[in-house]
């Protein structure tokens, strides 16, 4: 499908969905959103659904000026995926050992290393740069700085919630490593420091939602929470590849006779700032919960942790802003969930995959999220689709 747009107070919000299909909350937070003076423009996702100050599956242009929580906690949350050698026949009937082989190497929850990963341990990763990015740690805010410490620690570590670590295989029968995290909890840290501030500053005092108050251009609170938020988001890519080299090394050893050998990472934030011009314009480009999908560009749209994910290729759509969804998108709230459904439920919907099937993750339940080939198929004029992914063990914080 094409947009619909639907008026707002300072520009016209284009949605990539049917508008009533959103519940009012969202839409709510749409209109306020469209409110703000230095709005741009704003583009919404076929997943979008209630979040926290801004929804989850919108795309915010801003001129000189950026709202930390429209971002998100968990600044530069994403998904990196590696297309290997192996094939569907290569894999073992029981997959249990692989998932806790997996479970072994990389920690989830609230885990973490013993000891800080080094890079240089991996045949092939660049250590160029790790120095001077742990360096400009030093420059974060100060209310912060005492969690270095964990930081090094979770860096290639999963985290809860919707994160997750899978082996999948795609309609051609190749397996694919794929995995979703972000900037753990000194993102986390960091955005709430910073939405803290932002809240207090009087040019916020009149929002319609305090929780999305902005920082602006040429302010000193402007320039530390970009110098943190750069950061941060660097640490999630980080993150991410320190995890997949975890992840490889693991099937190395699981598939010796094999030989697996891997192709470039794909690898794309979805929770994060960008600076990018359009119309003639230098804008803020905020996706939270969204990818950036310029023409050529190859992005990781995931479904359920029953269901599938899709490998696409951007269409370079500008009315978009270059985005596109960032997964399935939740219909309903995690509490919501865990009140309509129960583990034998998750068992059922999460069959022929290895995964939990406990009532610690009945939230996360495939029933939970909005039909992912639905998602695929509003936003034809985003994305093409390359690859079609159905996972076979799926690792869960």
């Amino acid at each position: 499908m094409s947009y619909v747009e639907v008026p707002g107070a300072k520009v016209p919000i284009r949605m990539w969905t049917d508008p009533a299909s959103v519940e009012d909350v969202a839409l709510r937070q749409l209109q306020n959103v469209a409110t703000l003076p230095w709005i741009k423009g704003l583009a919404v996702m076929p997943d979008v659904h209630y979040g926290k100050g801004a929804t989850v599956g919108s795309v915010i242009a801003m001129q000189d000026a950026v709202c930390p929580a429209a971002v998100g906690v968990d600044i530069g949350c994403g998904m990196s995926a590696v297309k290997t050698s192996l094939t569907a026949n290569d894999l073992p009937g029981d997959l249990s050992r692989l998932r806790s082989k997996i479970e072994e190497a990389i920690p989830v929850g609230r885990g973490m290393h013993d000891s800080a990963v080094e890079p240089g341990r991996f045949h092939g990763m660049a250590t160029a740069g790790w120095d001077e990015f742990w360096g400009r740690f030093d420059g974060v805010a100060e209310a912060v700085k005492f969690r270095q410490g964990r930081a090094t620690l979770q860096m290639g570590t999963l985290g809860g919630g919707n994160h997750f670590v899978e082996v999948c295989v795609d309609t051609s029968d190749s397996v694919w490593l794929m995995l979703h995290s972000g900037s753990r909890n000194i993102g986390k840290e960091l955005a709430e420091y910073h939405i803290g501030v932002a809240q207090k500053l009087p040019h916020n005092q009149g929002l319609v939602d305090r929780d999305l108050a902005v920082f602006v251009a040429d302010t000193p609170q402007m320039a530390a929470y970009r110098n943190d938020l750069f950061w941060a988001q660097e640490y999630a890519k980080h993150n991410r590849t320190i995890m997949m080299a975890l992840l490889k090394d693991v099937i190395r050893k699981e598939f010796k006779k094999a030989k697996p050998t891997f192709e470039p990472e794909i690898s794309a934030h979805h929770n994060y700032v960008a600076e990018e011009r359009y119309d003639g314009m230098d804008l803020l480009v905020t996706r939270k919960g969204a990818i950036r999908a310029g023409s050529g560009e190859y992005g990781i749209i995931p479904g359920s942790m029953g269901t599938g994910s899709y490998i696409v290729k951007g269409l370079g759509n500008e009315k978009a802003f270059n985005s596109a969804s960032h997964g399935a998108g939740r219909r309903m709230s995690r509490n919501a969930a865990k009140r309509r459904f129960s583990t034998k439920d998750l068992e059922e919907q999460t069959q022929g995959v290895e995964c939990r099937k406990d009532s610690g993750v009945v939230d996360e339940i495939p029933g939970a999220y909005k039909p992912i080939e639905q998602v695929i198929e509003q936003q034809r004029d985003l994305v093409e689709v390359v690859a079609k992914l159905k996972q076979v063990v799926c690792v869960k914080g």
